[in-house]
């Protein structure tokens, strides 16, 4: 039989027991400490990426989102969209993109980059997209982060630059050409005066009653057309550099009056058109030069009674924005509307959406030109089928702001 153990084997085996249970503390303490600096280092990392402007999202080789930063509720509304597909919650689409950064970087196991344009609550928006794999395993990458930054507002700032360097360019060009055009103009309106009344003098003396109606009508196209070409060198000086002339206050909603007295006779040959008015009584006067403005607000009246064929309305409203201290003109129109494609281009020089020989591709130009000399802003919104929107924005002047 084997011996009893004696006390002295029975102390041994607990002292043993108790160092292995101290030694158990000690590890398990050690692992709370690495999990709380883990925490803690995890939260501060978390920190980081959630200050960045930009989205950041780690995702998965099978596209699916596994955390985001704060950025990202910044732009997409919605509640957490890990485990979903970065297609779906990204592009709203149910397979992945044709051409995707994080495809490729994939593939090539190195990071991309890519420009999109991506529609985001019914706005497009503009994306720089990097994709850049990490965390990986026998040589292949286990996750991929990519940062999405939203560059819109940067490309309309560049846009509006490369616009006004093109303005200022096409000004210096405006007032040589006009210069020049003004002159030969000038020598046929005076002839065609010249002839008119030579005819008079001449006209006892020639039976034929067709010539003499034939020359009566060339003259008279001979003058009408160079009054049109006078009217396009006058469009056409806007854009030249601007003269001293010192701004007044004008009250817009009297602009809009004079406008509606100047387009009488053009609206009894729409008697399908109606126009609306929404005005402030109390909107404050903006400082500018009245003949301008009056010459911004006929255009765009103008330009929507042409984008109504039959029946349709135009509302033209005023508005004053206290937070701002700016006064906003709005022309509104039941009309064609116009193609997303064509609209960034509606305030270039002789771009025209009007059919040939009914548009110079001046008059919005012109606008812009004003409105950007007034200080102000000038933008269109618009559905295809369903109508468009002309919005100017202008400062209220110093002695409105004062008043109240």
């Amino acid at each position: 039989m084997p011996n009893k153990p004696g006390l002295e084997d029975i102390v041994g085996i607990g002292h043993s027991k108790l160092g292995f249970f101290k030694e158990l503390q000690h590890k398990i303490e050690e692992l709370n400490r690495s999990n709380m600096e883990l925490t803690r280092q995890r939260k501060h990392v978390q920190a980081i990426v959630d200050g960045i402007a930009d989205i950041v999202a780690v995702i998965s080789t099978d596209y699916r989102i596994r955390s985001v930063n704060h950025s990202y509720y910044d732009i997409y509304s919605g509640d957490d969209p890990a485990g979903r597909h970065c297609y779906a919650v990204f592009r709203a689409r149910k397979r992945p993109c044709a051409q995707c950064a994080l495809k490729d970087a994939l593939e090539a196991n190195a990071v991309r980059r890519q420009s999109a344009i991506v529609s985001v609550n019914g706005e497009n928006r503009h994306f720089e997209i990097t994709a850049s794999p990490f965390g990986q395993t026998d040589g292949l990458p286990g996750e991929i982060i990519v940062v999405k930054r939203d560059v819109t507002r940067e490309k309309e700032l560049r846009a509006k630059y490369y616009h006004a360097e093109k303005m200022a360019t096409i000004g210096l060009l405006a007032a040589g050409v006009a210069h020049e055009i003004n002159n030969p103009l000038t020598a046929i309106q005076g002839f065609t005066d010249g002839l008119r009344r030579r005819m008079e003098k001449l006209a006892p003396y020639i039976r034929e009653e067709t010539v003499k109606e034939d020359f009566n009508e060339y003259l008279g196209i001979i003058r009408d057309e160079c009054r049109r070409c006078s009217d396009i060198v006058r469009s056409l000086l806007t854009f030249s550099p601007r003269s001293s002339a010192e701004f007044s206050p004008v009250a817009l909603n009297r602009v809009i009056d004079n406008v509606l007295r100047i387009i009488q006779n053009r609206l009894k040959q729409q008697p399908g058109l109606k126009i609306d008015l929404a005005l402030d009584e109390n909107l404050p006067q903006v400082s500018g030069l009245p003949e301008e403005l009056t010459q911004v607000v006929l255009n765009l009246v103008l330009n929507a009674m042409d984008a109504i064929a039959d029946r349709g309305t135009i509302t033209v409203r005023t508005v004053f924005t206290p937070e701002t201290h700016r006064v906003s003109v709005e022309v509104a129109d039941t009309g064609c509307g116009i193609a997303p494609e064509k609209r960034s281009k509606l305030f270039e020089p002789f771009y025209t959406t009007k059919p040939v020989g009914k548009g110079t591709g001046i008059g919005l130009s012109t606008c812009y030109h004003i409105i950007g000399a007034h200080a102000g802003e000038i933008a269109v919104e618009s559905t295809p089928g369903t109508g468009s929107v002309f919005r100017v924005n202008l400062p209220a002047s110093k002695q409105s702001a004062q008043e109240s």
